[in-house]
């Protein structure tokens, strides 16, 4: 137990909310920038990635470790001040800002320390994928990030994390050995396998709901530091055939290849000719984890499927394959997502996909496929709380727009991603990926994420370890009743128990 003592969990104060100048004094322990609406940067503090989220905190508490974030748990409690937490700021959702409360927000702290010799790494809470893949590629290492290089660590680290990389080394939370956590009475504590290791497995995929990461201790794998990867596209009246070849080649493709189809137009990115900028078309983007020459034997035939508009396929830094798509998806571009994981790709599944896939009224609307299984699906069911290890396919339908289009444009793209939804309601498998639900998706798709048995694990984790739900603006996992065997958090100074 981290030789902490165990205490019973502080419930939150009912004092009055403080004044803006009573904040800047009553932080006890509290050493990084307070930020208010009277400051000149408050507006471009409080911005997240989704543009479409516009709400002001009465306070942002940057913090620079894990005693700052100890503090503002505690005052936040003290003072029953609403809690979003932000680390990346990338949640489509919007959850790591809130109105009138305080944002506890981790963006300075990007700290990642490399072990070379050990193949670890330990990652603060307000890193970005792109970090990890900078310190951990000097020395040939990665470990399976996002498929967008500034999304943030902790999000998609806490959702359970799938990337390029997961069918060889499977999700992000299967390489993490360790947790420094900030706990809802201002605890820390460690999770690991030997320590809370019912903490651990929550935050395996059970999201935010247990408490504030401060750091991460993840193990690392060889890759790179060049590897074969990049988008091949073909036209949209391409997709049918496209699509059911792609089924077939995907079940014969080694661990070591990992695929993303990509549906929408061609982004008018530097490296594609600008003739087909903005052309609908179907990609299939590749990432080969192993050596460049097995890479190219693996893609040997999808390069060679049809007739291609362009095969951007070659040996490059890993480095820059994450982040090729980054000016896709910029901050501050409206986003709203639908998404579900798939029984296959049956001929029905891929012509509704094809016929839903290209009908979004804005060219920046995109879907995206993802091939699962590998690694992924050789992990026991009840080993984390990311439930859904035996799908193969999972599929995120983006409603794209941009600030200041109109109030008509955001409804046609909304609309669009929920008629996709709706069609793809055969080939639904019952489970989503949990880090591609919006904030419009309730209780019933949360349920969905985990299943029941799994879910009602959680619940008793977080009575356990957040039993007055401090930790709400998240996919929620309310507290039930806990069960005997699982011991409650720990209190200890702020900033022990690291990872």
């Amino acid at each position: 137990m981290s030789g902490h003592q165990e205490v019973a969990a502080r419930p939150a104060s009912t004092s009055a909310v403080p004044t803006e100048e009573a904040i800047a004094m009553e932080i006890d322990g509290f050493r990084g920038r307070l930020i208010t609406a009277r400051h000149a940067d408050y507006d471009s503090a409080r911005a997240v990635w989704n543009g479409a989220v516009d709400r002001r905190p009465r306070l942002i508490a940057r913090c620079g470790g894990a005693a700052d974030v100890v503090a503002a748990v505690r005052f936040a409690r003290d003072h029953d001040l609403e809690i979003a937490v932000r680390g990346g700021g990338h949640n489509v959702a919007g959850t790591a800002v809130c109105d009138e409360g305080i944002v506890i927000d981790l963006s300075a702290m990007r700290s990642v320390r490399v072990d070379p010799a050990g193949r670890t790494a330990r990652v603060q809470g307000g890193a970005l994928w792109g970090d990890v893949d900078h310190e951990a590629q000097a020395h040939g290492l990665a470990t399976t990030g996002g498929i967008v290089s500034h999304t943030g660590v902790a999000g998609l680290t806490l959702g359970g994390g799938i990337g390029f990389l997961m069918r060889k080394y499977g999700l992000t939370v299967d390489s993490l050995l360790a947790a420094e956590v900030v706990t809802a009475d201002g605890g820390v504590v460690r999770a690991s396998a030997d320590d809370h290791p019912d903490l651990f497995w929550a935050l395996r995929g059970g999201g935010g709901n247990f408490g504030v990461v401060t750091s991460f201790r993840f193990a690392l794998h060889p890759v790179g530091p060049t590897v074969l990867a990049g988008p091949v596209f073909w036209a949209a009246d391409d997709t049918g055939d496209v699509l059911r070849f792609y089924r077939d080649f995907a079940v014969e493709a080694p661990d070591g290849l990992g695929t993303v189809v990509r549906l929408g137009t061609v982004p008018p990115l530097p490296a594609i000719p600008e003739e087909l900028h903005w052309r609908p078309a179907v990609a299939v983007v590749c990432c080969h984890a192993g050596a460049v020459e097995d890479g190219e034997r693996a893609v040997r035939a999808l390069r060679r499927f049809g007739r291609p508009l362009v095969d951007l396929v070659a040996p490059k830094p890993y480095t820059a394959h994450q982040s090729s798509t980054d000016d896709t998806v910029p901050h501050g571009w409206n986003y709203y997502w639908k998404a579900t994981d798939l029984t296959g790709l049956s001929d029905h599944a891929v012509t509704v996909i094809a016929d839903h896939a290209y009908a979004a009224g804005s060219p920046r609307s995109y879907s995206v496929l993802f091939h699962m299984g590998g690694a992924v699906a050789r992990v026991a069911h009840d080993a984390t709380a990311y439930a859904a290890r035996d799908v193969a396919h999972n599929i995120n339908i983006d409603a794209v727009w941009l600030p200041g289009e109109s109030g008509e444009r955001a409804a046609a793209e909304t609309a669009w991603a929920r008629r996709f939804l709706h069609a793809l309601q055969p080939h639904r498998v019952g489970s989503v990926y949990v880090n591609f639900l919006d904030a419009d998706d309730g209780t019933s798709r949360l349920r969905e994420a985990y299943g029941e048995r799994v879910y009602r694990r959680l619940a008793d984790v977080k009575a356990a370890y957040d039993p007055d739900n401090a930790f709400h603006l998240n996919k929620n996992i309310r507290p039930g009743a806990a069960s005997p065997a699982i011991a409650g958090p720990s209190i200890g100074s702020p900033g022990r128990g690291g990872s």
